[in-house]
C-alpha cells in the first residue's frame, strides 16, 4: 500500500529496541519510508503490532526470528514464527529466506572478484540452518567451514567440520529443534545486547572468515579479533566502531548500507517484494535477482583496519 506516494516497509522485530532504525530513500523512482521496530523479546506484542499495521503497509518483514530453516533443500516451519506468520493476512510478510538464498550466494562470488581470496580459508560458520545458500558457496568456493549450529544454535560443544555431516544432522535434528521456544536457539530482546562472553574463544582463534548471523557471532567473540573478515547481514555505526576497535580486517555486510547502518535480510526481501508488486510465493531467486541488479544493491566491502 502506498500512503501519499510513499510505500511503507515496516520490520517488526523480537529484537531489541535498541537497534530501532528508520529511513526515507527513493528506489527506481519510487519513495520508500523502511523503518525497524523491536519488541524485545515480545511475541504477543509482535503479533499485536503486525495485526495494527495488517493491510496498511506494502511489507513486513519478520526480524529476529526466521520463519523456517532449510537444510538441502528442504524447509522446516519455525512453531514460535506461525503465530507472525498468521497475523499477516492482507499484507506479505518475509523473513529474508528468499533474498539469503539468493543474494548472499552472489556475495561469496562478489567479494573473490574483488580480490579477497576465499580458497582454504577456515571459516567459522555460527549458523547454517539460517543461511543454508551462504554455507554452500563458502564450500564451493573450497573454504574449510566449521558449522557453529551445534554450538551457538544450543549449546553443545561440537564442532561439525564436514558438509555432508552438517546436512545429515540438519535432517535430523530440525524436526524436533524448530518446535522449541525460539528464545532457546537465539538471542532476542535484552538478549541481543549482552556483552560477549569469550566463551568459544578457541574457535574464533582458530578461524580466518567469521560467517554468518551478526548476534551469534557477536554473543560469544573474544576481544581480539585481529586479521578476522567478518561477513554478516545487519550492522549499526556501534557495531562497526566495535569490530574495528577489536582488529578486524574487513566487514562484509550482504544488503546495502542505508543512513550509516545495514538492515536485515527481512527488511531488504520486504521492500524487493513491494517493488515487484508479485504474490510472494509466485517470486522467484531471478526475480529476486533482476531487482537487485536494476538497483544495483552490492555488498558492502569495508576495510577496518590494515
Amino acid at each position: 500500500m502506498s500512503i501519499e506516494g510513499v510505500k511503507e516497509v515496516v520490520s517488526v522485530s523480537i529484537g531489541s529496541s535498541k537497534r530501532n532504525h528508520e529511513v526515507k530513500v527513493n528506489l527506481l523512482g519510487q519513495d520508500f519510508a523502511i523503518k525497524r521496530v523491536g519488541t524485545n523479546g515480545d511475541f504477543k506484542k509482535a503479533v499485536e503490532m503486525i495485526k495494527e499495521l495488517d493491510g496498511k503497509v506494502s511489507a513486513f518483514g519478520a526480524g529476529g526470528i526466521d520463519l523456517y530453516f532449510v537444510a538441502d533443500g528442504k524447509k522446516y516451519a519455525i512453531r514460535d514464527a506461525k503465530k507472525l506468520k498468521k497475523a499477516a493476512v492482507k499484507t506479505p510478510l518475509v523473513d529474508g529466506s528468499g533474498l539469503k538464498d539468493t543474494l548472499e550466494r552472489e556475495t561469496v562470488h562478489y567479494i573473490q572478484d574483488q580480490g579477497i581470496v576465499l580458497k582454504d580459508k577456515k571459516v567459522l560458520m555460527v549458523s547454517a540452518v539460517d543461511r543454508f545458500g551462504m554455507a554452500e558457496a563458502l564450500v564451493m568456493a573450497g573454504c574449510h567451514v566449521l558449522f557453529g549450529d551445534l554450538i551457538f544454535g544450543l549449546g553443545i560443544p561440537i564442532p561439525i567440520r564436514k558438509f555432508s555431516t552438517f546436512k545429515i544432522m540438519a535432517k535430523i535434528l530440525l524436526p524436533i529443534v524448530v518446535r522449541l521456544p525460539f528464545k532457546v536457539l537465539y538471542p532476542t530482546g535484552s538478549g541481543q545486547e549482552k556483552e560477549s562472553t569469550g566463551k568459544y574463544a578457541k574457535y574464533y582463534r582458530e578461524s580466518d572468515i567469521l560467517a554468518g548471523d551478526f548476534h551469534f557471532i557477536k554473543l560469544h567473540a573474544p576481544l581480539d579479533l585481529r586479521g578476522k573478515i567478518v561477513l554478516t547481514n545487519t550492522t549499526t555505526k556501534e557495531d562497526v566502531e566495535e569490530l574495528k576497535k577489536r582488529g578486524v580486517s574487513y566487514l562484509i555486510t550482504t544488503t546495502p548500507v542505508f543512513d550509516g547502518r545495514s538492515f536485515g535480510t527481512n527488511v531488504m526481501e520486504a521492500t524487493l517484494v513491494s517493488i515487484l508488486n508479485k504474490n510472494v510465493d509466485n517470486i522467484t531467486s531471478q526475480d529476486y535477482l533482476k531487482c537487485l541488479k536494476e538497483l544495483d544493491f552490492k555488498p558492502r566491502v569495508e576495510k577496518l583496519n590494515g
